[in-house]
């Protein structure tokens, strides 16, 4: 969900951010984060919330890598936006860039830019940039950056490559099963008509449902589109929010989801925390990407290590480790390189998550297959069921 926070900022005083957030005290986090103060958190207007989407598609880590390499050849980094734009041919893009070129020839710094666009430029890139800035290596944040989205970018590819066929045999079976309800059955209804009491009871419960759909389909689709309408503005979003939350009591998925998370958390600590950013602020920072039950036990995690905790600790007393993250943050409290040691148990997980992916799509794809057909099976011998008993009767 989109939030209008207004924000008192140091350098240019009041001033209005929006941003995606699971809830408003995740936007007032994420801004607090980067140390300035909430005035306000609404949720944003439905127009503004309908104009989003296209800024949002703004190519974020393709404007990473492009930047980065002009950085290297030894473009400042005015003449290497400049560039991006003048080649750019999307206009909405363009006036991103536009918009940064001529910030920064007022004497902005690059941080402060990007944040003025939080559609295009989430708080993790925009605190990853200011973290740099002190130590002059953006190059380096923005190969850090670029790391991190790609990692991610493959993990995501590979869940949705393992869950391309599942969908695609749900979808066809399911227009199957509706062609078959809508159309084939409705006409078998009027061949039956005559048979009334003597059809079995669920063969008689189907061709009724037949003759509902041929008498009431404008009714019935116009209930269709009013669901669809409901899901596409709001509503698909709570019932799959519902979905999850059914998903996470079953032990076996809820387990992989909560891992799933974990990883996705450690990886983002990580890159935060090589790039300079504390662990405090970086925990403030990554609380919008787990569950509203894990943020509980994150929040409690970053009240431990305030108190002077060690971060392994916090973490094992809140219940975001597993037993291989737990050993290896305690080798990186020790070697000094919580950061890279993060990141590597981000990468163990991912690892496990994508092997676990494919096994359960080997599995899903042939029980979903036998419940399908034993659905379109079932509506075949229920309409054909009485020519069955027809024929018996005249033998």
């Amino acid at each position: 969900m989109q939030f209008l926070v207004k924000t008192l900022k140091p350098d240019t005083g009041v001033g209005t951010t929006m941003l995606e957030a699971a809830t408003a005290a995740d936007a007032e986090r994420q801004v607090t984060a980067l140390g300035h103060a909430v005035l306000s958190v609404v949720p944003a207007p439905l127009l503004s919330r309908l104009r989003t989407p296209g800024a949002a598609r703004f190519p974020l880590l393709l404007f990473s890598q492009e930047l980065l390499s002009l950085l290297n050849s030894g473009i400042t980094i005015v003449e290497a936006i400049e560039t991006l734009a003048e080649k750019e041919n999307r206009p909405a893009v363009r006036a991103v860039l536009d918009g940064i070129v001529s910030a920064l020839r007022e004497g902005r710094t690059f941080s402060a830019t990007l944040e003025d666009t939080p559609q295009a430029f989430p708080p993790l890139y925009v605190a990853t940039v200011r973290a740099s800035e002190r130590t002059s290596g953006l190059g380096e944040a923005l190969g850090r950056y670029i790391a991190y989205a790609t990692q991610l970018e493959t993990l995501r590819g590979r869940l949705v490559s393992a869950a391309i066929y599942p969908a695609l045999l749900v979808a066809v079976s399911g227009l199957v099963i509706l062609f078959l309800m809508g159309y084939v059955v409705p006409r078998f209804s009027h061949i039956y008509e005559d048979m009334g009491g003597d059809l079995p009871f669920l063969s008689r419960l189907l061709l009724q449902w037949g003759l509902v759909v041929e008498k009431y389909w404008p009714l019935l689709l116009g209930v269709a589109a009013a669901l669809l309408m409901g899901a596409v503005h709001g509503g698909g979003r709570r019932l799959a929010q519902r979905f999850l939350g059914v998903m996470w009591r079953i032990p076996a998925v809820g387990e992989r989801m909560r891992v799933f998370q974990l990883a996705r958390m450690y990886r983002t600590l990580g890159m935060l925390l090589r790039g300079g950013i504390a662990i405090v602020p970086a925990l403030d920072m990554v609380v919008g990407l787990l569950s509203a039950a894990l943020q509980a036990r994150l929040a409690g995690a970053t009240q431990t290590i305030r108190e002077g905790n060690a971060i392994s600790h916090a973490f094992e007393s809140s219940g975001l480790t597993t037993a291989v993250a737990l050993r290896m943050l305690r080798v990186g409290e020790r070697a000094g390189n919580m950061g890279e040691m993060m990141e590597r148990i981000a990468a163990f997980h991912d690892e496990e998550m994508a092997r676990w992916a494919e096994w359960v799509t080997r599995l899903l794809g042939p029980v979903l297959m036998l419940l399908m057909g034993l659905v379109i099976g079932a509506v075949v011998i229920l309409m054909y069921l009485p020519i069955f008993q027809l024929a018996e009767s005249i033998r």
